[in-house]
């Protein structure tokens, strides 16, 4: 049977468009990930437990994983918390995230990670029951210490398969950081996603020895570190500020759509350096100044007193060596000389770097009680 020449035309386009149809959603299409021989497929989300070292008492131990896979072809995530067992932020803030309305339409694959040091988080504690950092073990081994195996199980199953990550910190026990962000900031795309992330101050931090940022990055997965409060502790301004840093990131990445409101233009202040006071003595400390203070060169940061001679004994005045921006402090009036007592960053323009920060401070404070919806979460 023969096909007169004026339908063959009427066809091939409706069969070109039906193929370039075909295409395009094959280009589109994401990708399925498996992790512990569990695939997630995409427009699926599943929680996955990854296996670790049993406790003593033969109690399985894993780490859960919330894996999202859009329908739709992006970059692929991971979102990781409690690293150190002792922040907590961090898991307070993939809570929200995975509640996040906007999820649903993600492109790509995310990964949320809320306790990857389950030992050490069980016994409130930054370390493992080896007394081993986590954040200093990687890339690991599976044939070395406990911090040594979980760091390679979590590597090879989890990182390298991301193209980015964010790993989410505080500050030390009895430590507080102000909201920033630590990257290599020499490297443009990275420097680019922590601008994103909407906090005012960026620290260009080198990759240490065995942390989960170098391993990364020898693997080609670009990281941000988020650090924000305190140990043991939920600090309300760090979890919102971290939940609406990651998200504008996942925009940033295109794997989420652009928000109807979207921020304002922010530019975040980069400190090349920053250094600690130190107490000079052993005693009790009166903290003058708070987080994200300016602070100039020879400023009155704290005074030390001996409790035992409060009459005699002159009191050890701590005062700035630089000009810059408090970016951590400690939280305890007990020091021993020697103790970090205040973190300062430097930077170039001062003032305006003191001005995004109280700015951003005012921001944070005046926003709603937070719900569940990003709209009004951020």
């Amino acid at each position: 049977m023969s096909v007169s020449k004026k339908t063959q035309n009427r066809i091939k386009p409706a069969l070109a468009a039906k193929a370039k149809s075909y295409l395009q959603t094959m280009i589109t299409k994401n990708k399925p990930i498996t992790i512990n021989d569990v695939t997630v497929k995409p427009g699926e989300q599943k929680i996955i437990d990854l296996p670790v070292a049993k406790l003593y008492t033969h109690t399985d131990v894993s780490i859960p994983l919330h894996v999202i896979c859009g329908k739709k072809s992006g970059p692929c995530l991971f979102i990781s918390a409690a690293v150190h067992g002792d922040e907590l932020n961090g898991v307070e803030i993939t809570r929200r995230l995975l509640k996040t309305s906007s999820l649903k339409s993600l492109r790509g694959t995310l990964i949320v990670i809320p306790v990857v040091n389950v030992f050490g988080i069980i016994q409130h504690s930054r370390y493992l029951p080896d007394r081993r950092d986590l954040n200093r073990s990687f890339p690991g081994s599976q044939r070395g210490s406990l911090a040594a195996r979980l760091a390679h199980i979590f590597l090879h199953e989890v990182v390298q398969q991301c193209d980015y990550g964010i790993d989410l910190h505080t500050g030390a026990i009895h430590r507080s950081n102000l909201p920033q962000i630590r990257a290599n900031l020499d490297d443009p795309e990275t420097k680019s996603l922590a601008e994103a992330f909407l906090v005012p101050v960026l620290l260009n931090a080198n990759l240490r020895d065995g942390s989960l940022r170098q391993a990364a990055d020898e693997h080609g997965v670009k990281v941000l570190l988020y650090e924000a409060g305190e140990a043991l502790r939920f600090d309300e301004l760090s979890i919102r500020a971290g939940v609406r840093g990651i998200l504008s990131v996942m925009r940033k990445l295109s794997m989420l759509p652009a928000t109807k409101k979207p921020s304002k233009p922010h530019d975040p202040f980069i400190a090349r350096s920053s250094s600690w006071e130190r107490a000079t003595q052993s005693g009790i400390l009166r903290s003058l100044v708070p987080l994200g203070a300016h602070v100039k060169k020879g400023d009155l940061l704290g005074v030390i007193s001996d409790p035992s001679d409060l009459f005699d004994q002159p009191e050890d005045e701590i005062r700035s060596q630089y000009n810059g921006i408090i970016i951590g402090k400690t939280n305890i009036p007990l020091v021993n000389e020697g103790d970090a007592l205040f973190h300062t960053a430097r930077f170039e323009d001062i003032q305006e770097a003191a001005a995004s920060v109280e700015a951003f401070q005012t921001t944070a404070e005046n926003r709603p009680n937070p719900v569940f919806d990003d709209q009004t979460l951020i």
